[in-house]
């Protein structure tokens, strides 16, 4: 089972919970035992399983990733001014898989889902959501 989520973006980087949504979608499929696979469609989006306790430690990922990737520095600057949104994305990474156990999707209490944004704002990013399981 395959659905796209579709969510908007508010600042140029940041990092959005989609973890209620991806429940949804795993829900919705009937599947009760097997993998949830999400993968970010975009060049310059990434997913990351991340602590939800406070907005702390995604700040904290943003921050970093700014360290370690500057903007202005990089030769794709040329073409459109993204360079570093690029490389962020890259090294993030666009999928994860998450095992469903009974329903559920197998996060720790402190894990949720987040879709990194890295060359916003966007009014629209999708997210594919593939539900794989043993069980219909």
């Amino acid at each position: 089972m395959r659905e796209i989520i579709q969510l908007g973006t508010g600042a140029r980087e940041q990092l959005v919970d989609i973890t209620a949504q991806v429940q949804r979608v795993a829900a919705n499929s009937g599947i009760r035992n097997g993998l949830v696979a999400v993968y970010a469609q975009g060049a310059t989006g990434a997913l990351m399983i991340q602590e939800n306790w406070d907005q702390s430690v995604q700040t904290d990922v943003v921050h970093l990733l700014r360290k370690l990737i500057p903007r202005g520095v990089w030769l794709h600057d040329a073409q459109d001014g993204n360079g570093d949104a690029h490389l962020k994305a890259g090294l993030v990474g666009p999928s994860e898989t998450i095992p469903l156990i009974e329903g559920e999707l197998g996060l720790s209490r402190w894990q949720n889902i987040f879709f990194c944004e890295f060359d916003g704002p966007r009014s629209q990013r999708s997210v594919v959501c593939t539900v794989i399981g043993d069980d219909p």
